[in-house]
């Protein structure tokens, strides 16, 4: 049986990670800051689904935390198949007005996290010429976002180091896909301090984690090197900076997420 290590696996999209997965009788390990919600989950998909759930509670933004986690792991005799870098969080505001603390976290836990782990269960899979790695970016990878610069900014890093490795593996026999997802359910625009008065905080405008999920693992089988999720508009958004210039979609994105006085 398979074994894939989620991180973020509390909520979200790294929770539904994890039952999905499950569902198709892999082993998860899940990873995320709140033991007992970790506990919770694991408790569920194991009596759920029969399967093995380990749980490794780590703040990843904490020095050698993605060290302790690799450790724990080949110490436990883990072989990891399929790494899922999922946790990260945004930050909404004014760069200049937003706490730098909290900023420079979120490039530690959305990056630099992400490419430690990516490092270190990328090597054994290349020595196995086996294994899979998602890395959750985001459609605001595709271009600059006033007042979510550094989350924009990070995304964009993970689009185009995903699609990197893709490119460096795939003859290895080894799947990266960078996802892409637009808004969707999750707690995200709450942990941002999003404003509800901003038509992307809105519910009904939310895609199910559990679609973006399946269509996630869908493009993994097939080898694709990029995944955005979500309707037409979203596809849009990927791809407009090609057409226009840049300065003009930076201009009318800032107006877009400028909050309405």
């Amino acid at each position: 049986m398979k074994t894939a290590l989620i991180t973020g696996a509390s909520f979200g999209i790294g929770e539904k990670f994890a039952q999905e997965l499950a569902s198709r009788q892999t082993n998860v390990v899940l990873v995320a800051r709140s033991k007992d919600k970790l506990d919770g989950l694991a408790q569920q998909l194991q009596e759920k689904y029969q399967i093995q759930a380990e749980v490794i509670a780590k703040d990843l933004t904490e020095p050698g935390a993605t060290q302790a986690v690799f450790d724990e792991v080949t110490q436990k005799g883990i072989t990891i198949d399929l790494l899922i870098n999922n946790a990260g969080f945004g930050d909404y505001g004014p760069f200049a007005e937003r706490d730098l603390q909290k900023q420079v976290k979120m490039i530690q836990l959305n990056i630099t996290a992400l490419v430690e782990l990516s490092h270190l269960f990328l090597t054994p899979m290349r020595q196995r010429r086996s294994g899979s790695i998602i890395n959750v970016a985001s459609i605001a990878a595709y271009q600059p976002i006033p007042y979510m610069s550094i989350y924009s900014a990070t995304k964009a890093f993970v689009l185009h180091f995903s699609e990197a490795l893709w490119a460096e593996n795939k003859d290895a026999g080894l799947h990266i896909l960078a996802l892409c997802p637009g808004p969707t359910e999750s707690n995200f625009f709450e942990t941002a301090e999003f404003p509800s008065t901003l038509g992307s905080g809105n519910k009904k405008d939310l895609v199910p984690a559990e679609s973006v999920v399946k269509d996630a693992l869908q493009a993994l089988e097939k080898n694709q090197s990029t995944l955005v999720t979500g309707g037409f508009g979203n596809h849009i958004i990927a791809n407009i900076s090609r057409f226009i210039p840049r300065e003009m979609v930076v201009s009318l994105v800032g107006k877009q997420f400028k909050t309405p006085k």
